[in-house]
């Protein structure tokens, strides 16, 4: 490391400088985990600057946007704080997107370079054919084609001292897509403060100490959950598990967690439900945990109470939120998961809210409003989207979309969404993008898409088509053929209702309370797409 490098003087707030912190104060320490293998502080720094510098070399420059599609490993980390070392603003890629999809992420962005998985090069390839700005491509287990090179290769020949660089902490430093009832995702963008800060209040809320450093986040790195859920650990000087991509095994989870004497851990509730159901598990040594959190979709009384009786020396935690605000926030604690169940809690330490109508007046106590949010943590803006932008802020408090109440102890309750959104095992799925990919089918002539309760996901999306010609209806096979061209797996109809018309207020809504009455049991005048 350079001796005389700005960026290490320690005047900086971002994950890089702490990061180079740690490597000159606790060098051996373990940083990250990952199928039996890891990298120490001093291991980690060291390909991080090699890789900003092999990027920088490539043209990559201050401000610029790296895209990164991989599956979850310790080279997606490294190519994360690699790319924000550098000035970049890194884009986590979600890796169940079809090629389409990709594309717009890319154009969206104006990426100049990419980061991508074998296993994944070939759907990258398709999307950079309709994305010509991407002129360098690294990839993670060696070059496969025109235009690539291999990731291990670049980090090998690159500098290994980094030029000095202080970062503005509140630049860009991530930008992560999510939907919204346009149909068009959304590029959020997180800056170094943001993130940095949700993880310091983050641990100062929860009361984080010196025995609770080891953290395993069930979500892939892509998800803000997996992005912001290593910070908190990066910034105390603890480590990370990182999960293996692919179905999920609740029996090798245990065996993870066990294995890896795992502190704090953070799973969607169909998780927690199959990791509560392994045979034994009340016998296995997890007594170093301390915290289990979960999150992104609604968990039964019976689920809290079991997952309390199975780990009674963990504090059971509610973390609520969204990917603008960094994401958490509010939580839940401990008893109160029982006591207030249903609730989502009370914000966290730097979070600040409101409960307000239309207007933006502030509703009574117990009547149901819109939650809005004024933080440090929250967004900067959404990228080259100052309209979107200006509607999220309107008011000076960031809109959620979320309709909640607050009781009279101050927890607050979510009765509804605002925004048009599907929660299914704890991805969102935004009807309106799916709305209007299935229009694009020749033998639909209207769609709507609503959620239906779904005993494994939660929610389960249900196509609700009116057809072109009612006696050549589309078939489940149609659906589900055109569906995996233009949506990612998650986001695929599971179910199809054919229907004469579409409920409609005055003004031409798609009345969907109605439908979500009408096809309230999941079964009435509908068929099994998958």
């Amino acid at each position: 490391m350079a001796t005389n490098d700005v960026r290490l003087s320690g005047r900086g707030m971002t994950a890089s400088d702490q990061l180079a912190r740690h490597a000159r104060k606790i060098p051996d320490a373990t940083a990250l985990r990952f199928n039996g293998s890891g990298r120490t502080y001093r291991e980690l720094d060291d390909r991080v600057t090699r890789l900003a510098n092999a990027l920088t070399r490539r043209g990559v420059q201050r401000g610029d946007r790296v895209a990164v599609l991989g599956m979850n490993s310790l080279e997606v980390v490294e190519s994360y704080l690699a790319a924000t070392r550098l000035g970049g603003i890194c884009v986590p890629i979600n890796f169940r997107l079809v090629a389409e999809e990709i594309a717009y992420a890319l154009n969206d962005s104006g990426a100049t370079a990419a980061i991508v998985d074998t296993p994944l090069s070939g759907l990258l390839a398709k999307a950079r054919a309709k994305a010509p700005g991407v002129h360098t491509c690294l990839v993670i287990g060696g070059a496969d084609g025109e235009g690539t090179e291999d990731f291990e290769t670049a980090i090998r020949d690159a500098d290994p001292e980094f030029h000095d660089l202080l970062l503005d902490e509140h630049d860009g430093a991530y930008i992560m897509y999510t939907s919204g009832t346009t149909g068009r995702p959304k590029g959020a963008v997180l800056t170094h403060y943001n993130l940095m800060l949700h993880a310091f209040s983050s641990n100062a809320h929860l009361g984080v100490a010196n025995d609770d450093k080891v953290f395993l986040s069930g979500a892939p790195l892509f998800h803000i959950a997996g992005l912001s859920g290593f910070l908190p650990s990066l910034l105390t000087g603890g480590h990370s598990v990182i999960m293996p991509t692919g179905g999920f095994d609740p029996e090798e989870t245990v065996t993870l967690l066990e294995k890896e004497g795992v502190t704090a851990c953070f799973f969607v509730p169909s998780q927690w439900q199959a990791i509560c159901s392994v045979p034994g598990v009340a016998e296995r040594d997890l007594s170093a945990l301390r915290r289990i959190s979960w999150g992104a979709a609604p968990a039964s009384t019976t689920l809290l109470r079991t997952m309390i009786e199975l780990f009674p020396q963990a504090q059971v935690l509610t973390a609520f939120g969204q990917t603008e605000c960094s994401p958490v926030t509010c939580y839940l604690r401990g008893e109160d998961s029982i006591r207030k169940i249903g609730s989502v809690g009370t914000p966290m330490l730097n979070v600040e809210v409101r409960v307000v109508d239309d207007e933006m007046n502030d509703v009574p106590q117990g009547e149901i409003g819109e939650i809005v949010y004024r933080s440090p943590m929250v967004m900067k803006e959404y990228w080259n989207k100052p309209e979107a932008t200006a509607e999220a802020f309107a008011g000076g408090w960031f809109h959620s979309g979320d309709l909640v109440r607050e009781d009279e102890d101050g927890y607050f309750y979510v009765v509804d969404r605002k925004k048009d959104m599907i929660i299914s095992g704890g991805e969102n799925i935004y009807c309106a993008e799916v709305e209007n990919a299935l229009a694009a089918h020749p033998k639909i002539a209207d769609v709507a898409l609503i959620g239906i309760p779904d005993p494994r996901w939660g929610e389960t999306p249900l196509a609700v088509v009116v057809p072109k010609d009612p006696s050549d209806p589309p078939t489940p096979e149609d659906i589900d053929r055109h569906s995996r061209e233009h949506l990612a797996g998650y986001k695929r109809p599971r179910r199809l209702a054919i229907v004469e018309v579409l409920p409609r207020n005055p003004s031409g809504k798609v009345l969907k309370t109605e439908l979500r009455q009408t096809h309230a049991d999941g079964a009435l005048r509908s068929v099994t797409i998958t």
